[in-house]
């Protein structure tokens, strides 16, 4: 489990999920980095990129890889700290409402099938589990964070993940 998580405030109200975005280095996908800075061991000195990383305290609850691969790095009744300076709905701070999952990509590089089969598949549980989620609170990090982030991207096809979520809810 990652050290960046902590209590959320009501537990009973998780009511967002938030879709992101990650490589590390930026465009570059497998490789232990994302493990490494979820669970506060990236080596800053690895990479000239990651100097810039050195200290940040952040995490998901999930990550899902290009192949499909799911890894949970915070139970999902935390709080993982992956929103950062975030609204919603009239709301600050998502990260006390709010399911955070990355996926292995970028803004630009098209999504795999497998990464969008996993997150509906994940998705549709989660609005099973939680009454206050529903497939209209599905947002990217984008929405929450407008001005500071802009993943997951242009290259995530809403559509088709809405397309595979109604298929998961409908089963």
């Amino acid at each position: 489990m990652s050290p960046h998580c902590d209590a959320r405030p009501d537990a009973t109200d998780i009511s967002v999920l938030i879709v992101h975005g990650i490589s590390l280095p930026a465009g570059e996908f497998g490789g232990p980095y994302i493990d490494d800075l979820f669970m506060g061991q990236l080596d800053s000195g690895s990479h000239p990129e990651f100097q810039q990383l050195e200290g940040l305290r952040v995490s998901a609850h999930c990550l899902i890889r290009r192949d499909g691969e799911i890894i949970q790095y915070v139970p999902f009744q935390q709080r993982a700290w992956h929103a950062g300076r975030s609204h919603y709905a009239g709301r600050r701070r998502c990260n006390d409402f709010s399911i955070g999952i990355e996926l292995e990509g970028t803004d630009t590089a098209p999504y795999t099938k497998e990464q969008y089969d996993r997150l509906a598949a994940v998705a549709a549980d989660l609005i099973r589990t939680y009454p206050n989620l529903n497939r209209r609170r599905i947002v990217g990090h984008q929405h929450v964070a407008p001005v500071r982030k802009t993943d997951p991207g242009p290259a995530f096809d809403w559509a088709y993940f809405n397309r595979c979520l109604t298929a998961y809810i409908s089963t």
